[in-house]
């Protein structure tokens, strides 16, 4: 009994002590990257505003591939697209542009089954020079107050960073290439 005992104050203490170093960490998860495109800002506006066009730069949508559904029309506050994923529902989701403005960027809203919704946005804006477009891309999830999605969100800059990156990366041979 008293061994019993023991276990369960042991146990109790460490859920206790794993929510406590829980309040630690940030109620939010951000990932974001920076960089400059060689092209005009209209050039960069037409590939982030236009859904059709995200499976040519953006890593995530290129590996739904052919499960993508598009809203009509696929551009402006609305516009939408899905993937489904056979093999396992969880990773399937919505993609929901909230706000678009040919002078600012596409902020939008992703949404995932049993997952916390990411709300990002590709922010544009013309360079010093004019000539260029310095572009930022970010995406914040909310993360509430539950240990487990405070631990997945102190991971979320090293496990999508890199995605982040390859899509910029991507977009800008992209845009440059149209000029």
């Amino acid at each position: 009994m008293r061994f019993i005992k023991l276990l369960l104050v042991s146990v109790i203490s460490f859920a206790v002590l794993i929510f406590l170093l829980s309040l630690l960490f940030p109620s939010k998860a951000v990932v974001d990257r920076s960089g400059v495109i060689d092209a005009p800002l209209a050039v960069v506006y037409s590939q982030i505003s236009e859904l059709k066009t995200w499976p040519q730069w953006n890593p995530w949508t290129r590996q739904a591939g052919p499960s993508l559904q598009f809203s009509e029309p696929s551009q402006g506050a609305g516009a939408w697209y899905t993937w489904t994923n056979p093999a396992d529902d969880r990773s399937s989701g919505k993609l929901t542009i909230q706000r678009s403005d040919p002078a600012k960027g596409v902020y939008y809203k992703m949404e995932f089954k049993d997952m916390k919704p990411v709300f990002s946005g590709l922010e544009i804006k013309p360079s010093e020079n004019g000539k260029s477009t310095v572009i930022h891309w970010y995406l914040e999830t909310r993360l509430g107050w539950l240990p487990w999605w405070k631990f997945r969100g102190f991971m979320a800059d090293r496990l999508m960073g890199p995605q982040v990156e390859q899509g910029l990366t991507e977009l800008k041979a992209r845009c440059e290439g149209m000029r």
